[in-house]
């Protein structure tokens, strides 16, 4: 059993996997976390895989593996999909505490920081990495630092999925806002910004021409804010037990325009996710603000469209992002025979990383997105360049895809952006609702001796 300041016992995971995720889904947990290593002894080439991934993108992540443990493989793979989210989570950090983890999992990038304080995962061996072909310089800068804790490596990412801004080519050269190219004419400020989706509502028949739902989604409202809140050179800082570091001038500033851009003619005032995807799906509509994720729908909708970075409008190129990434629950007893088992498979799937390109995301192995072949993959090769802006959730034990936090974002902002008006005062929730926050230590870390 590890010391107690690097792992949990048991009672106190359970009770800071539910602090972390606030609505996590306990049943099941023990069950998975003992399937894990009891498949895992029957064969000792066999890895087990553990994912969050479902619909086009487990079944993407389901033929990847497949190519890798193909003929001539040294290892073969179990893969378990587990419910995306707060279940997730909570599961595999009761198997790390439990001892019975998967040799390997996907996890957030934005979400190690509240994983890796406690002992719950392992840290890669980046010489063992370079000998199989990836290393720092196989991935953009930001990319593989989110992945480190200090000076060591927790997480290494399989891609970035930022948010984008998607057109309909055929409704904006009708509009005038193509370059010759084809591509988005480039806009450098708000007022640049508006002036073209008011040119692109000329076309769209009746629907305001930019769609943009966020209605009870926190994580939405806050990847948009986030994009144009960095986009003025500024970052958020959460120092743990102080007060958050929040630019009020420009916070407020980034969240008018979007209450700006949501005035009823430019784009609904109130749309949720479906709803906005729907009008952009269905050709009504010339913009949409979404994730690269969202691709593949479009794709099979059959509606012309192209992608492109949200564009710069002031002044620093920079959007939001997460990365799904591969880490290693944290294993009492290692078996050095699978753990290298699993080296040379997340090798072999960061090598083979074209094929989730398909999905949407683009991958972080550099080799990649710089080859011939994704040079000819579109759209995915015009949004390419993103990976190099990327922003992620402020680091805190409390922030992350699926967190609470995102949640707590939105419902101090919704009113404001229902109402457009407010602004100052939703961002003041909002920075009380962090600092409370702050002040709540990190479940996962009990004697309160990590530092990010």
């Amino acid at each position: 059993m590890a010391r107690r300041s690097t792992m949990l016992s048991r009672r106190g995971l359970l009770t800071g996997a539910a602090a972390i995720g606030g609505a996590a889904a306990l049943s099941g947990g023990l069950s998975a976390c003992g399937a894990a290593g009891a498949a895992s002894a029957a064969d000792p080439d066999q890895i087990q895989f553990w994912t969050l991934l479902s619909g086009g993108d487990g079944g993407t992540m389901a033929d990847m593996v497949a190519k890798a443990t193909g003929s001539g493989a040294a290892y073969d793979v179990k893969t378990t999909t587990l419910v995306w989210g707060e279940p997730y989570y909570t599961k595999l950090a009761m198997a790390a505490t439990g001892g019975r983890p998967p040799e390997l999992a996907i996890m957030h990038a934005s979400r190690v920081p509240g994983y890796a304080p406690g002992g719950l995962l392992d840290t890669w061996d980046v010489g063992r990495l370079a000998e199989l072909g990836v290393s720092q310089d196989d991935f953009p800068e930001e990319i593989w630092k989110k992945g480190m804790i200090g000076d060591k490596v927790f997480a290494v990412a399989l891609d970035a999925h930022p948010t984008v801004l998607m057109f309909n080519p055929e409704i904006c050269d009708k509009a005038g806002v193509l370059d010759s190219d084809g591509r988005l004419r480039k806009t450098e400020s708000p007022e640049e910004f508006i002036d073209l989706v008011s040119q692109v509502g000329g076309q769209t028949k009746g629907t305001p021409p930019l769609s943009y739902g966020y209605l009870g989604d926190g994580s939405q409202m806050f990847r948009l804010f986030y994009t144009f809140y960095t986009q003025h050179g500024a970052a958020m800082t959460f120092p743990e037990g102080g007060k958050a570091e929040i630019d009020d001038d420009i916070a407020v500033e980034s969240l008018q325009l979007m209450q700006r851009l949501l005035d009823g003619k430019l784009a609904v005032q109130r749309n949720d996710y479906a709803a906005a995807l729907a009008e952009f799906a269905t050709g009504r509509s010339g913009l949409l603000f979404t994730g690269v994720w969202e691709l593949r729908s479009v794709k099979e909708a059959g509606v012309p469209f192209d992608m492109t970075a949200i564009p710069t409008l002031f002044g620093t190129p920079a959007a939001y992002a997460d990365s799904h990434a591969f880490v290693l629950p944290h294993q009492n007893e290692v078996d050095e025979h699978r753990r290298d088992l699993t080296y040379r498979f997340v090798a072999d799937l960061l090598k083979g990383s074209y094929e989730w390109a398909t999905a949407g995301h683009v991958p972080a192995y550099l080799p990649v997105t710089q080859s011939p072949e994704y040079a000819k993959l579109t759209p995915q090769s015009h949004y390419a360049d993103v990976a190099e802006r990327v922003n992620y959730d402020p680091a805190a034990w409390f922030t992350g895809s699926a967190s609470n936090f995102h949640s707590g974002f939105g419902n101090a902002i919704q009113p404001a952006l229902m109402t457009g008006k407010g602004a100052p005062g939703a961002i003041d929730a909002f920075r009380a609702r962090v600092d409370r926050l702050l002040k709540t230590q990190n479940p996962v870390d009990p004697d309160g001796t990590w530092k990010p």
